[in-house]
């Protein structure tokens, strides 16, 4: 600690289980006092330090009793100075109703030792409409500090626009209250850690002279933690990108007769691809390797972002577009048709639809000589593509989706709250996609080049990581630009 370090004191205070707590938890990142659905749930008040600088400074976070009946409690915190209402204040009320004298206690402390005071609101009701909201103003008139309303139980994000309305009738009220200084919406369940950083600038315009400097050393300190964990999230999220790129999976080859009867199989009964069930698991095994790579990332997210929780399977729907199968021309395949094509082989058809492959009953041996040079130039043409075997991949447009869904993913863990409890995927707004979206589409080429290189490249951890530091510039930048679409005021700088 050095001689020019500071303490500064926040304390959150609202109306009973408006969620103080709740916010505190997700301010802290982790987790204090209790929470839940009953008022006067926290009945002293606890402090909390949020963030230190290396110069010593720290910013600490008071967590107090809700106000419950805020009529009463104003007008014992009017009389406290008279003697009669001191002994109500100090004895009657700490025998006979400690919630309430806990209450009182948690004020006087604010006015007594307190920098700045967020006020948290319900934003689901109407401020006009809510009689305590009117008598809690002036209890923080009686405080005397600077406020900041915070605008809590917002709902689901959503666009600037909607939002905008909603703030307006919470700044009519606060203009008429000279102590409310700024509305901010904060919703403790759906914040973006890109809103800490307005609360923080907002606190600091409302701090007295001499605690400026500290208070730029703790924003400063709060902004390198929460750059950090960014710059750590787009390398979890480009790591699992460049393993899902260079994944594949090959198509176990069936023998001479196995393809035999597949193909006759397709020429007598018109079906489908012949090896469909030996493509079916590949894809099955492809899934389940992105499944489990969707979920490592998410997981790691949650834990750099402070949250609790696993992350829950991702449910793949089996697009035909996902899979890229690249084969070799069959060789095998080749020599076959190479002399039923001829004739040469007519008497062969019978043969393998029984099952067998004697190249008996009208083979003739001329026939059995040219399809022996049809699978001759089939595996030439394969050793010159320099392709012996057939994989499957997924395809470059599904890596442009993974690639989209991978942000939505980090927004969504980037917005949860911890005190939501732990970490659940829920339904992105509508407008999150559509930004994300732009987001990508001007990025396509840059993402067809990598994908295509990947293409090239073997599944081993040497590739991955090198298709990650070709990756990583771009889902950086990708994010970037989709946090600063969606907060255009609140995006700091690295």
């Amino acid at each position: 600690m050095t001689s020019t370090s500071a303490r500064v004191d926040l304390t959150l205070v609202s109306h009973t289980n408006v969620g103080k707590t709740t916010l505190a938890r997700t301010l802290l990142r982790r987790d204090i006092g209790e929470v839940r659905d009953r008022a006067h749930v926290t009945e002293l008040s606890e402090s909390h330090v949020l963030i230190e600088s290396v110069e010593g400074d720290s910013l600490v976070l008071w967590d107090t009793p809700g106000f419950g009946d805020s009529a009463r409690l104003l007008r014992r915190l009017q009389q406290a100075a008279q003697p009669l209402g001191w002994f109500l204040s100090q004895v009657w009320d700490r025998i006979a109703d400690r919630p309430f004298w806990c209450g009182q206690q948690a004020m006087r402390n604010v006015r007594d030792s307190s920098d700045a005071v967020l006020y948290v609101a319900n934003a689901s009701e109407q401020p006009a409409a809510t009689a305590y909201v009117g008598i809690e103003m002036q209890i923080l008139e009686w405080l005397g500090k600077p406020v900041i309303l915070l605008l809590n139980q917002l709902g689901p994000p959503r666009d600037s626009a909607e939002l905008q309305r909603e703030l307006q009738q919470w700044e009519t009220l606060a203009a008429r209250h000279a102590c409310v200084r700024a509305v901010l919406p904060f919703d403790a369940f759906a914040r973006c850690w890109v809103q800490e950083g307005t609360l923080l600038e907002l606190v600091q315009r409302v701090l007295p002279a001499g605690k400026q400097a500290a208070f730029a050393r703790l924003r400063e300190a709060w902004k390198q933690r929460n750059w950090a964990v960014f710059e750590q999230s787009m390398q979890t999220l480009a790591h699992q990108l460049a393993v899902i790129a260079i994944d594949t999976e090959p198509i176990v080859d069936l023998d001479l007769a196995g393809k035999a009867r597949a193909w006759i199989g397709e020429v007598l009964t018109g079906g489908g691809e012949r090896d469909s069930a030996e493509l079916q698991r590949v894809q099955n095994v492809l899934a389940t390797r992105l499944d489990a790579q969707v979920r490592a990332a998410t997981t790691e997210l949650v834990r750099l972002h402070g949250l609790s929780g696993n992350a829950t399977e991702e449910v793949l729907q089996q697009l035909g577009h996902q899979f890229s199968v690249r084969r070799p021309v069959d060789a095998d395949k080749a020599s076959v048709l190479g002399g039923l094509v001829s004739g040469a082989l007519g008497g062969l058809a019978a043969d393998l639809a029984a099952g067998g492959l004697t190249f008996g009953a009208g083979a003739l041996v001329g026939g059995v000589l040219g399809a022996f040079g049809a699978r001759g130039i089939a595996r030439a043409y394969n050793l010159a593509r320099g392709s012996q075997d057939a994989t499957v991949r997924w395809s470059g447009e599904f890596l442009d989706d993974r690639f989209a869904a991978a942000l939505m993913r980090y927004l969504t863990v980037a917005h949860f709250g911890r005190g939501r409890g732990d970490f659940v995927a829920g339904l992105a707004p509508p407008h999150w996609q559509e930004t994300v979206n732009a987001a990508v589409q001007t990025r396509r080429e840059q993402l067809q080049s990598v994908w295509a290189i990947a293409r090239d490249a073997d599944a081993d951890s040497s590739n991955a990581d090198t298709t990650a530091a070709v990756l990583l510039p771009i889902v950086t930048a990708s994010a970037r630009e989709v946090l600063t679409r969606l907060y255009p005021d609140s995006m700091p700088t690295s």
